[in-house]
C-alpha cells in the first residue's frame, strides 16, 4: 500500500509552515534563545535542514540492507549541523525545500514492497519505511511547535 494521502500532503506542504511561522520575525530574533538551555527558533530550523540528509541516508540503507539498525540521532554530534548553523536563514530554508523535493521523489518511486522494508530504530524498534516517514513528519512537527512557542513567547 503506498504512502497515505495525509503523509504525502504533509511531506509536500508541512515544511512550508516554517516560513509562515517566522514571517514577522527578524533573523536576529530567530537566533535569540528564549531559554538559555534550549535551542533558538533558528537552531530548530537548522536542525530540520541538517536532519533531512540523515533521513535520506537511512531510507537508502533500509532499501539496501536487511533490517539495518540505527543509532540515536544527536544533532550536536552531527558534523553537518555546525555548517548549517553558519548559514543564513534563507540558505537554510532553501536547503529544506530542495532536500524535501528529493525526499518526496525518493519515496514516490518506492513500490509497496520497498515501503514495507524495515529499519530498526533504537527506541521504537522495527519500523517500515512508511513508519519511518511518519516518524520523520512528526519529528518535524515537534520542532515546528517549538519554533511557534519561541516566536510567541
Amino acid at each position: 500500500m503506498p504512502l497515505s494521502a495525509s503523509a504525502l500532503s504533509r511531506l509536500e506542504f508541512q515544511h512550508q509552515t516554517i516560513r509562515e511561522l517566522i514571517r514577522n520575525t527578524t533573523e536576529p530574533d530567530l537566533h535569540r534563545r528564549v531559554q538559555p538551555d534550549k535551542w533558538s527558533a533558528f537552531e530548530n530550523i537548522a536542525h530540520l535542514a541538517a536532519y533531512q540528509p540523515i533521513f535520506l541516508a537511512r531510507l537508502k540503507k533500509i532499501q539496501e540492507e536487511t533490517d539495518p539498525q540505527f543509532g540515536r540521532y544527536v544533532a550536536d554530534q552531527d558534523p553537518n549541523f555546525p555548517p548549517t548553523l553558519a548559514k543564513t536563514l534563507e540558505q537554510v530554508l532553501t536547503d529544506i525545500d530542495q532536500q524535501r523535493t528529493t525526499i518526496i521523489t525518493t519515496l514516490a518511486a518506492m513500490d509497496d514492497t520497498t515501503l514495507a522494508r524495515i529499519g530498526i530504530h533504537p527506541k521504537y524498534g522495527r519500523l517500515t519505511i512508511k513508519e519511518w516517514t511518519e516518524f520523520f513528519l512528526l519529528h518535524e512537527a515537534h520542532h515546528m511547535y517549538a519554533i511557534f512557542t519561541y516566536i510567541y513567547t
